[in-house]
C-alpha cells in the first residue's frame, strides 16, 4: 500500500519509516512533485495537521497523512505551541527558536514542558486523528547533535538525556511522534489496510 507523508523534512520521513516498517511504500512530498509550502494557518496543532493532509489529498487524490507538532511549556502558558516552528520568526530557524525559548525561561524554575504530535490521516476518503504526547522538561543549555527542532533542550520524563543525545531507535521508544505513529500503525494494521 502506498501512503504519502505530507512532509519535506527528510529527518521526519526517516524517523517515520523506522517506526512504521516495511508494510507499505512511504513517500514524502518531494516524490509526489509537491514543492510549494503547504499552508499552516490554523490556530491549533490538530487544525494544521488536517489542513496539510487535505491539501495533499486534493492535489494527489492519494491516501495521505500529515503531522503537526508543538512544544508546550507550562511556565509560558503553553507557548510556543502551534507556533513552535516559527517561534522566533518566519525563518524557521531551530537555533533562533531555542535561543528565544531559553531567554524567556531565564530565571524561571518551572521547566515542565511537553511535546504534542497530532497526525491527520485521510484514507479511502475518511479522516482520522491520532495524538502522541511526551512529557518532560527544558534544560538550560543545548546537549546532543541528533534529531531536530527543540530536541537538544528537551529531556523526556524518566530519562537523563535530551532527545538530541538519543539514538533514533531509543528516541522512538519515548517520543511524542513515535507514540502518535504507533497509534497510526495500530489503526492501519487492525483496520486491515496493511498486514
Amino acid at each position: 500500500m502506498e501512503l504519502i507523508f505530507a512532509s519535506n523534512n527528510s529527518h521526519k520521513v526517516r524517523e517515520i519509516n523506522n517506526i512504521l516498517g516495511n508494510s507499505f511504500v512511504l513517500k514524502g512530498l518531494k516524490e509526489t512533485g509537491i514543492t510549494e509550502d503547504i499552508p499552516e494557518t490554523s490556530g491549533t496543532i490538530e487544525g494544521n495537521a488536517l489542513q496539510k493532509a487535505r491539501y495533499v489529498r486534493e492535489k494527489t487524490g492519494k491516501n495521505v497523512f500529515a503531522d503537526d507538532t508543538g512544544l508546550e511549556v507550562e511556565a509560558l502558558n503553553g507557548q510556543p505551541g502551534v507556533h513552535s516552528a516559527r517561534f522566533a520568526g518566519e525563518g524557521k530557524d531551530s537555533n533562533a527558536n531555542i535561543d528565544k525559548l531559553l531567554g524567556l525561561l531565564e530565571g524561571i524554575d518551572n521547566r515542565k514542558a511537553r511535546f504534542k504530535t497530532v497526525i491527520a490521516l485521510i484514507i479511502n476518503d475518511k479522516e482520522y486523528i491520532f495524538e502522541g504526547v511526551a512529557n518532560g522538561s527544558i534544560i538550560k543549555e543545548r546537549r546532543g547533535t541528533e534529531g531536530f527542532g527543540y530536541d537538544p533542550i528537551f529531556v523526556p520524563e524518566g530519562r537523563q538525556t535530551t532527545f538530541a543525545e538519543m539514538e533514533l531507535n531509543d528516541k522512538n521508544t519515548v517520543s511524542h511522534r513515535a507514540r502518535a505513529f504507533a497509534k497510526l500503525k495500530d489503526f492501519l494494521v487492525n483496520g486491515g489496510f496493511i498486514s
